[in-house]
């Protein structure tokens, strides 16, 4: 049996054929839109809590800047046992 030829194709055919579709950029620059406006807001409000530290301290058992020991005062919190079997 005989191959038949190929059909030619149009040569912007194959260019348009391998772009993403319009809407594709359209919603990368809505993310971008997004994600610019929300960082500006954030930085305008500032820190949520500007005296919070990390809890891990030198030993890696949560030393903190606690000057009362509680470790967060978790003993205002009626019902919490820690896990403890108490």
């Amino acid at each position: 049996m005989a191959d038949a030829p190929p059909v030619p194709r149009p040569a912007g055919m194959t260019a348009r054929s391998l772009l993403p579709p319009a809407a594709l950029y359209g919603f990368v620059l809505l993310l971008v839109l997004v994600f610019a406006l929300s960082y500006a807001a954030g930085s305008a409000a500032g820190p949520v809590a500007p005296g919070m530290h990390g809890t891990s301290g030198p030993g890696g058992g949560g030393g903190g800047d606690d000057p009362s020991g509680t470790d967060g005062g978790m003993e205002d919190m009626p019902g919490m046992r820690h896990g403890s079997g108490e």
